[in-house]
């Protein structure tokens, strides 16, 4: 495979790094706060036959990232953790065939308690997979009954132990504020979780997104905003007792364990998505294209025999770019290197001076010659600080 020559037209110096993410559409049910592209596995899933797709889809994108080097794989949902370990060896035995993978690739697998099974997660490990996202939400079974989700907490726990026998970085997934939840409950949960000896942890809030049953029907009882922002501030503190880096607005890792392929959407990385509902950024001589597969799954499956999965092809727009750079880089603790802005968006850092003086003077950044991070009051108010970047021209 020949390497990529990149010659600049767009004003940008250089490619980012590249991703792969994977969307594996099926859940065994529906969660009544998930706004994600998942369905319920009604009539059963023919795994194989998706990856076969799956795989037709990245043949087609390839001309697009040609010779670059794919230094991270997501494989989301959805369950992705509900396909037979046949069918994911297939998937990543096809991604090796066809892009150039970095042998030491970060390989991750999304999953949900109710579907681990010990043989199972072996087969996935020797497969491939060296890092697990378990999505646990809750160890309290009234609320994962509240939640919707289809395990209870004695599975969670066995879940992790499951995860932690075959896997050295599994990541585990926490919501807070959830409805008639108390700081004390919260701080149970995380208690619970980092037991196991995880080695990162995903800590979100509880919100009410449109089109989501939640929305229909919300809640009772749900924390109001300062109930919420104490359980934050404790669940942060209680993970930097432990030893934990909060390296992003939901984000905790111990020491060499941040999540290297979040961090490449947040640094403005590119990243190419196959897969029903799959997005993808990409960039090129020519600039910035963001693509949106098709949703529902057999709209997805057509398109791909049709020869195009993509449902949205779209440019980004060079007065959008400071937004759109800065709604990931301003989510990272620690911010970013000045100069990434220019090399991944192809736009002067001069031409942002004015909306980085506003955010400076309201105290929502602090800045060096070399480097820009949000304050902790940006960090609290970042939809605020965001919203200077809206008015970039």
């Amino acid at each position: 495979m020949t390497q990529v020559v990149f010659t600049p037209r767009a004003g940008l110096t250089q490619l980012p790094p590249l991703s792969l993410y994977v969307h594996f559409p099926w859940c065994v049910r529906k969660c009544p706060y998930c706004d994600f592209n998942s369905h319920e596995a009604r009539a059963g899933i023919d795994d194989h036959g998706y990856v076969a797709a799956l795989l037709r889809d990245l043949e087609q994108a390839l001309p697009a990232v040609w010779g670059r080097a794919v230094q991270t794989v997501f494989i989301g949902g959805g369950t992705p953790s509900l396909m037979s370990p046949e069918a994911l060896a297939t998937l990543l035995d096809g991604i090796r065939a066809r892009v150039r993978l970095d042998p030491e690739a970060e390989i991750t697998l999304e999953a949900n308690p109710g579907t681990f099974e010990a043989e199972k997660f072996k087969a996935f490990r020797v497969a491939g997979v060296n890092r697990l996202s378990v999505g646990i939400q809750s160890f309290d079974d009234a609320q994962l009954q509240r939640l919707g989700r289809i395990h209870d907490s004695r599975q969670a726990h066995a879940a992790l132990d499951i995860a932690l026998a075959h896997f050295d970085n599994v990541n585990l997934d926490l919501m807070y504020a959830l409805p008639q939840q108390t700081l004390v409950g919260a701080l149970s949960d995380l208690s619970q979780g980092l037991a196991h000896g995880v080695t990162h942890l995903s800590a979100y809030q509880l919100t009410i997104e449109p089109n989501t049953l939640f929305h229909r029907y919300q809640p009772a009882d749900l924390p109001d905003d300062d109930l919420a922002a104490d359980m934050q501030e404790a669940l942060e503190a209680r993970l930097a007792d432990a030893g934990f880096s909060h390296y992003e607005t939901s984000a905790f890792a111990r020491a060499g364990r941040q999540c290297r392929h979040n961090l490449n959407y947040w640094r403005f990385g590119d990243y190419l998505g196959i897969g029903a509902g799959a997005h993808a950024k990409i960039s090129s001589a020519e600039g910035i294209v963001r693509e949106m597969r098709h949703k529902q799954p057999a709209a997805y499956l057509q398109a791909v025999a049709g020869g195009d999965a993509a449902q949205t092809r779209q440019r980004v727009a060079r007065s959008g770019l400071p937004f759109e750079f800065m709604m990931n880089a301003l989510r990272l603790v620690d911010g970013f290197e000045l100069a990434w802005f220019s090399e991944r968006t192809g736009v002067p850092l001069a031409d942002i001076q004015r909306e980085l003086n506003q955010a400076e003077s309201r105290g929502f950044i602090a800045r060096s010659a070399t480097h820009l991070r949000p304050t902790l009051t940006g960090q609290r108010f970042l939809n605020d600080l965001l919203t200077l970047f809206l008015k970039s021209e």
